[in-house]
Order: structure tokens, then C-alpha cells, then sequence
């Protein structure tokens, strides 16, 4: 009997129980900035630099920020929200069939790109090396937030960067947050 699972990665937002729909969403946090989704699209915010929708960043770092909206200042930690209403959400599905390896893996497109994926249901952001991202025409170097990234082999330099586009079968996300690791390594 063939085992398949639900493509869980990078579609947990598209599947689930009714949740309250916002507007804004802080998404990402670093020092002196936050990366807030408004409308389904992220924004990086510097410190003092007002987004999408009249959304001021006051201050930011890594574990909270201080967002100004209509006049009134609200600290917010990460997946913190603004706005309010109740939203049914979509549900569509993917089946990835289980490879001999005992991997997940399937074709997907980045940016309007063919890619091979491989279905890590353990991990905690979309990631590719250096060389796919440059493959994909991802441009990490300009666009990019140099950080550190924990793997398997240890720490590792990184780029925290915005994918326009991710899709898999009929399933496709909009500015999707993903890591570009340093070097070769798949």
C-alpha cells in the first residue's frame, strides 16, 4: 500500500479550522525591523517607515515590535495580529506519494520556476542553497537579510529572503518567507 501525506509545509495557512481573518500580521522579527503581512503580501519595515494600510514601525526587535495604526501604539510579538472579522478558511490539498528513499518529493515552481522538492515535514521555513536560488533567479545577495541558520551539519550563513510565488499541484502561495543557505548542499 502506497503511504501519501498532505502537503503540510508550506500550505498550513491554506488548511485548518474558521480563524479570526486580519488584515496585518507581523510575520517576521529582527532587530530595527518587521516584516508585517498585509493583505496576504509582506512588507519589510524599517524602524520609523510606515507600511501598507497607514502601519507605522515604531520599534523592532527580536522578539517584539511596536506598530502604530490609526494613532494607537500596540506591542506585538511574532504572528501577532491587528484587525478582527471571522473567515472560513480554503482548503485544497496536495498528496505526495512516498518515495523509495522513504522521502517526499514532488515538482513545484518557484517564481514561475520548475523545481525539485523535497517535503520536510520537520522543518520550520522553505530552504534552498546558493545554487538553486541563483538557478531561480532568487537574488538573495540584494534582496536578502544575512543571518545564521541552524541545520542538521551545524550553523550555517544564510539570506532570509521573499519568494514571489511558491506552487505545488493546484496550491499556490503568495510572498512566502524562505532561507538561502550558503553553499552547495540541497
Amino acid at each position: 500500500m502506497t503511504r501519501t501525506i498532505p502537503f503540510f509545509l508550506l500550505f498550513l495557512l491554506l488548511c485548518g479550522a474558521p480563524e479570526a481573518a486580519a488584515p496585518i500580521r507581523v510575520v517576521a522579527l529582527f532587530s530595527g525591523k518587521a516584516m508585517i503581512e498585509v493583505d496576504g503580501r509582506n512588507h519589510l519595515l524599517r524602524v520609523g517607515e510606515t507600511g501598507p494600510g497607514g502601519v507605522l514601525l515604531v520599534e523592532a526587535n527580536a522578539r517584539e515590535a511596536v506598530l502604530e495604526v490609526d494613532g494607537v501604539r500596540e506591542t506585538y510579538s511574532l504572528g501577532g495580529r491587528i484587525g478582527g472579522g471571522f473567515a472560513e478558511r480554503e482548503h485544497r490539498e496536495v498528496r505526495i506519494t512516498k518515495g523509495p528513499s522513504g522521502g517526499y518529493h514532488t515538482v513545484g515552481s518557484i517564481n514561475g520556476r520548475l523545481s525539485d522538492m523535497l517535503v520536510d515535514t520537520g522543518a520550520s521555513a522553505v530552504a534552498m542553497s546558493e545554487v538553486e536560488a541563483r538557478r531561480l533567479g532568487v537574488g538573495y545577495r540584494v534582496t536578502g537579510e544575512p543571518i545564521a541558520v541552524n541545520t542538521a551539519s551545524g550553523v550555517s550563513q544564510g539570506y532570509a529572503v521573499t519568494l514571489d510565488r511558491v506552487r505545488v499541484g493546484e496550491i499556490e502561495l503568495v510572498n512566502v518567507p524562505a532561507i538561502v543557505i550558503q553553499g552547495s548542499s540541497p
